[in-house]
């Protein structure tokens, strides 16, 4: 496994934790509660320092769902984290509002740090929280290098009621000049999907807590 460097300083909440949040805890493989054995590539070392990621799903009241990711793109575990053992969170706006990439020293996040210093100023004009997820913020965030050079940018805009989509299209075409692949998701506080489909028009995937479900309108679709 790769040295496990110094995270860079990014602020904390203890509020509850939403899909996409990093939380840290201790102890984590101990604490963690898993439905099938934890696979071969788990290692308490990197989990000494990788955070894990909240995953959408409806869990046990007490527990978090939460997504274990390692060093290789291919090893992801899902599993339950204690609320009470969490001892950091990290959301993907706070990523965002303090510009963590800038003493981010990850090399093969360089095209990652050039494409968030463009878009960072557009999407701060924009009346939406936004932040950085995927394997660019887990990196920025922790410090672990995740990423390669062919990385997409994962993208998360909190748009809780329905917008004029001509702004969201004037900024498609600002990821479309970037040069690595922008994948935005949009999280309409009850579900999520992605900016791209919507924008293409018809019904989209959203994602739920219960479920994936094919709607035509995700603001429409009420909470289950």
């Amino acid at each position: 496994m790769a040295a496990v460097p110094n995270p860079p300083a990014v602020m904390a909440e203890r509020e509850a934790p939403r899909p996409h949040d990093l939380l840290w805890a201790s102890d984590t493989l101990e604490v963690l509660r898993s439905p099938s054995p934890l696979p071969g590539w788990v290692d308490a070392a990197w989990f000494a320092a990788a955070p894990l990621v909240v995953r959408r799903e409806r869990a046990p009241a007490g527990l978090v769902p939460v997504g274990l990711r390692g060093e290789q793109r291919h090893q992801r575990h899902a599993a339950y984290l204690p609320a009470s053992a969490m001892t950091r969170r990290t959301p993907p706006e706070i990523l965002a509002r303090t510009r963590a990439w800038e003493p981010w020293g990850d090399a093969a996040g360089h095209r990652c740090r050039l494409a968030l210093r463009v878009l960072a100023p557009l999407l701060d004009e924009l009346p939406w929280a936004w932040g950085i997820t995927g394997g660019a913020g887990f990196a920025i965030a922790s410090g672990l290098p995740v990423l390669r050079e062919s990385s997409d940018l994962d993208l998360l805009l909190r748009i809780p009621r329905k917008p004029d989509p001509a702004a969201l299209q004037k900024l498609s075409h600002h990821f479309a000049a970037m040069p690595m692949r922008v994948d935005a998701q949009v999280d309409t506080g009850h579900g999520g999907f992605a900016l791209a489909e919507w924008l293409r028009g018809g019904p989209v995937l959203l994602k739920t807590g219960d479920g994936p479900r094919l709607v035509a309108d995700p603001w429409g679709a009420a909470a289950p």
